[in-house]
């Protein structure tokens, strides 16, 4: 709970077993002034990982449910029809990338009136080798093309980020890969809706790959759903309402 709104966290996670527990426990951990808990509920999904990601999400107090098929967007997806109702969507990666102290500020936000906070890895602090270059120019490329399309300025596609539960379900989100996280800003774009950035610092994951920058096939993945998704939006020139 913070501010009288009840937070659900949502992580997506694929063969994350040596990090997904400390992301939890940190998140279990946070607590408001008068001393009570933060997060109301963290689920992960668990998107067809091959190691013991579940077992080590359940033991540090996670619900967690299954997704076989593949997909960044469909494993949010998952994670959100098992959610309990909430008034705030935390969404933040299972790798240990992110501080999720900062959870607060992006709340904070929210509590002053957005409807969506996106915590910009650009506006804070980069530790080296916490992003490849082509994440790096995928990301510019992908604000340049936002900013010339619909005229909004936005810094970064990160993926944590806070959401009210009532402007994430007039998103509509239906991407299942990659292009979930542009598809959210561009479709709160599309809305009219109050979306900020805050600034949240990113570090090099403490164990393994990175699924996005840490493969070729990660990298082509993710950028040919970054633009495609804002294509498709821009074609449908979905409008407010």
């Amino acid at each position: 709970m913070y501010a009288g709104l009840s937070i659900g966290a949502v992580i997506p996670a694929h063969d994350e077993e040596d990090n997904i527990g400390a992301v939890v426990r940190a998140l279990l951990a946070l607590r408001e002034p008068q001393g009570q808990p933060l997060i109301d509920e963290v689920v992960v999904c668990d998107n067809a990982s091959s190691d013991a990601t579940a077992e080590r999400a359940v033991l540090a107090g996670a619900r967690v449910v299954e997704q076989p098929r593949p997909g960044y967007g469909i494993a949010c997806q998952t994670a959100l029809a098992a959610l309990p109702p909430s008034d705030v969507v935390l969404f933040v990666d299972g790798d240990q990338a992110f501080d999720v102290r900062q959870s607060v500020d992006l709340l904070a936000a929210i509590a002053d009136g957005a409807d969506i906070a996106i915590g910009s890895r650009v506006q804070g602090t980069v530790e080296p080798g916490a992003m490849s270059l082509p994440q790096v120019l995928g990301n510019r490329v992908a604000a340049v093309l936002i900013r010339l399309l619909w005229g909004r300025r936005i810094t970064d596609l990160g993926p944590f980020r806070a959401v009210r539960a009532d402007a994430l379900r007039r998103l509509d989100m239906r991407d299942a890969a990659y292009g979930w996280t542009v598809e959210m800003q561009v479709k709160a774009i599309q809305h009219g809706m109050n979306m900020v950035e805050r600034p949240v610092d990113t570090r090099r994951r403490r164990f393994g790959k990175s699924k996005v920058g840490g493969t070729v096939r990660g990298v082509v993945g993710a950028s040919v759903g970054i633009l495609s998704t804002i294509l498709r939006l821009r074609c449908r020139g979905r409008g407010p309402g």
